[in-house]
């Protein structure tokens, strides 16, 4: 006969609802290593997708993810340049927030290389990658926008051509695909009013100037658009992502395009020990503190419940004790429900968690590796737990039972 079995049928009610509670506080353990993966997913997602050797940059900034990077478009054509180039590519990202529906939509926007990049790389699951240079996005799934909807960033009207899963930012919003021109025109977007105000002011400047005075023409010129104005550079890019050929030594590309006053360069690894060590750092820490914070509550929960169970059978550990039961049987009884009760608690939290883990609003990823070590910790937490318990319970004087 299994007293341990005997005992939970007896009190049903009670463990069952034990075993719950701590199966959602399991989950909560579990979900904090879930997000904790997930934000290192999420932080080097897009460089594990695009998958560049080389990361070039604004000088002195650690851009284009940790912070603003602005580089100008023709240094796309310089770093072809380099011997070992195999291809260099503009990079535009940046990230919004709009108005949709009465509520905010908030977006990280991915300029693409058009037309050597069009997002046929993205993991698409409606629609299609990009056709056309202008007017067309692509959009994850958790930004809520529906397929073939048409949306108003800055002052035009973008249609969804694609729906992606998975492709979220370091911050965990969602993120929009086009190309690199539209990404800019979003990006350097600017009200009527302001540009009206800058004309303006351009115009003040010229008839003060006596060289627009004397040259009439040039300066119905000033009085045009921004981007027309021969003087003016276009819109700077993020960064250029650089593949190096087949057999070619990264580390002489590198050695070369670092020399550059202007620029800096980060490898695929480096760029990513940025964003792992910087951006995600606090927070990745904080979530780990949270973990072991709960794990240990977790342990001190299942403790307490042990020994309230406990104290609740003292009568029967005594008068097991007075009938000649050796020691074994009573450690095998408070053992075995500390071994049972966080059993269930895990499998609990892990099939609840699987419900609820993808309505979570970042993203929450479950290793094997981390389910074996939660595993492992739950079992060693009840095998500790119980020991409060097995120490009531031998501290129980055999006439106990003969007092009621």
């Amino acid at each position: 006969m299994n007293l341990a079995r005997r005992d939970i049928q007896h009190n049903l009610g009670r463990f069952a609802l034990t075993t719950v509670g701590i199966g959602m506080l399991l989950m909560i353990v579990m979900g904090m290593a879930g997000i904790y993966r997930g934000l290192i997913e999420d932080a080097t997602l897009l460089i594990e997708k695009i998958g560049a050797d080389l990361w070039v940059v604004q000088r002195d900034t650690r851009g284009p993810f940790a912070e603003v990077s602005r580089v100008p478009k023709t240094l796309v054509y310089r770093v072809l340049a380099v011997p070992g180039v195999n291809s260099a590519r503009e990079f535009v990202f940046h990230t919004i927030q709009r108005q949709r529906n009465g509520k905010p939509l908030r977006m990280s926007v991915l300029g693409l290389s058009w037309p050597l990049d069009k997002g046929e790389w993205l993991p698409l699951i409606a629609g299609r990658p990009l056709r056309q240079n202008h007017f067309e996005i692509v959009a994850d799934k958790t930004l809520g926008l529906r397929l073939h909807e048409r949306i108003k960033l800055g002052k035009e009207t973008y249609t969804v051509v694609g729906i992606t899963s998975g492709m979220a930012s370091s911050g965990g919003d969602g993120m929009a695909f086009a190309t690199v021109w539209d990404a800019q025109a979003i990006q350097f977007d600017t009200a009527g009013e302001a540009v009206r105000l800058e004309r303006a002011a351009r115009e003040r400047r010229g008839q003060a100037d006596e060289v627009f005075l004397k040259q009439p023409a040039l300066f119905d010129r000033l009085l045009g658009p921004t981007g027309e104005l021969p003087a003016v550079a276009s819109p700077d890019l993020s960064a250029v992502v650089v593949r190096v050929a087949p057999g070619v030594d990264v580390s002489h590309v590198v050695s070369v395009i670092s020399s550059w006053g202007d620029v800096a360069v980060f490898t695929k690894a480096g760029q990513e020990q940025l964003l792992v060590q910087g951006m995600v750092d606090k927070a990745r820490r904080q979530l780990g503190m949270f973990r072991a914070l709960l794990t240990i509550i977790a342990a001190i929960i299942m403790a307490l419940i042990l020994y309230t169970l406990t104290l609740d059978k003292l009568h029967s550990i005594a008068l097991l004790k007075l009938i000649g039961a050796p020691n074994r049987v009573i450690l095998g009884l408070i053992l075995q429900q500390a071994i049972v009760l966080g059993g269930l608690g895990y499998g609990i939290a892990y099939l609840v968690g699987q419900k609820l883990f993808p309505h979570f609003p970042r993203r929450v990823v479950l290793t094997d590796q981390d389910l074996l070590q939660l595993a492992a910790i739950v079992l060693g937490i009840s095998v500790l737990a119980s020991f409060l318990g097995i120490w009531k319970a031998m501290r129980v004087e055999p006439n106990e039972a003969l007092m009621g």
